[in-house]
């Protein structure tokens, strides 16, 4: 399966990067690295994760990384794992 991401997803990493960066920039790439080696997974295994609490959508899933939870769609026919947000897992924008 490919993955792709959406612009909302992109923006939103690329803030708490930023305000990891800001106490301590090489745990703003570790952060990057592995919650993109996370991701990397998901087509291994695309419903491993729960279904989504803010869709009623069984092909929409949460993954929670540290203290955020990434939002992404499973597209079974275009064999295709859709990056959707990311966000605090307490703090949903």
């Amino acid at each position: 399966m490919k993955i792709t991401h959406k612009p909302t997803f992109s923006k939103q990493l690329k803030h708490i990067l930023e305000y990891i960066a800001q106490d301590k920039p090489s745990a703003s790439m570790n952060f990057k690295n592995k919650l993109k080696e996370n991701i990397n997974l998901i087509p291994d295994n695309p419903y491993q994760y729960e279904q989504s609490q803010y869709f009623d959508n069984k092909n929409i899933r949460n993954m929670v990384f540290k203290k955020y939870t990434v939002i992404y769609r499973v597209k079974p026919i275009k064999q295709e794992i859709e990056i959707l947000r990311i966000f605090n897992k307490n703090k949903p924008s």
